[in-house]
């Protein structure tokens, strides 16, 4: 059974090797996008995201990082990387589809696929992934909540203002720092009148 969210394709052992294997995972994504179609390499992505069994992806893994087909299958890497390499990968292709898939994934069970898909939601400016922005930025890893209160300045909206207020007081200075840049965003985006600190 498909995970929720799923694309009905699968890619094919016909997909052909990346141009460059040791290219940047923007590089080999946004190739893997013209070969497929953007919404295709989005939908595969979003799959992997889902946890989708790495086995039906195995040509396509080539196209997220040069060595992410053989750290897929090393029993030494934790079966969360995939879910990050797709989340990744939707940082260089997009469809809206996988919007659901990258909110439902800010609860993951790992940080590292959780604040994957903090990234691709600020890139991709989701509304909805604010209440997940929210919790995660109450995390015990100050990099997640750095992250996750830089996703509430870019899809924030008035209820999540307290939560980046709070982050001005954080213990670690990049999270406090994160803080400031967040509000001053939220305040010129929702027109809010907030008082920035320096």
């Amino acid at each position: 059974m498909s995970p929720p969210g799923a694309s009905r394709m699968r890619p094919t052992g016909r997909l052909p090797a990346p141009t460059d294997p040791d290219g940047s995972p923007r590089q080999l994504i946004t190739e893997l996008g013209r070969r497929v179609g953007e919404r295709e390499a989005a939908g595969w992505c979003s799959d992997l995201i889902a946890g989708a069994d790495p086995h039906d992806f195995v040509e396509m893994l080539d196209y997220l990082g040069r060595n992410c087909r053989a750290a897929a299958f090393d029993p030494s890497w934790y079966d969360y990387w995939p879910r990050t390499w797709g989340a990744r990968g939707l940082l260089y292709v997009w469809a809206p589809s996988a919007a659901p898939v990258v909110v439902e994934h800010l609860g993951d069970e790992h940080w590292r696929p959780a604040e994957m898909c903090l990234k691709v939601a600020s890139l991709r400016e989701l509304g909805e992934a604010g209440p997940g922005a929210e919790r995660l930025s109450h995390h015990e890893l100050p990099r997640v909540r750095a992250t996750a209160i830089r996703c509430l300045g870019k899809v924030g909206d008035t209820e999540h203002v307290a939560a980046v207020e709070g982050a001005l007081d954080d213990a670690q200075e990049a999270v406090r720092g994160a803080a400031v840049r967040a509000l001053a965003l939220l305040d010129r985006r929702l027109d809010l009148g907030l008082d920035i600190p320096d």
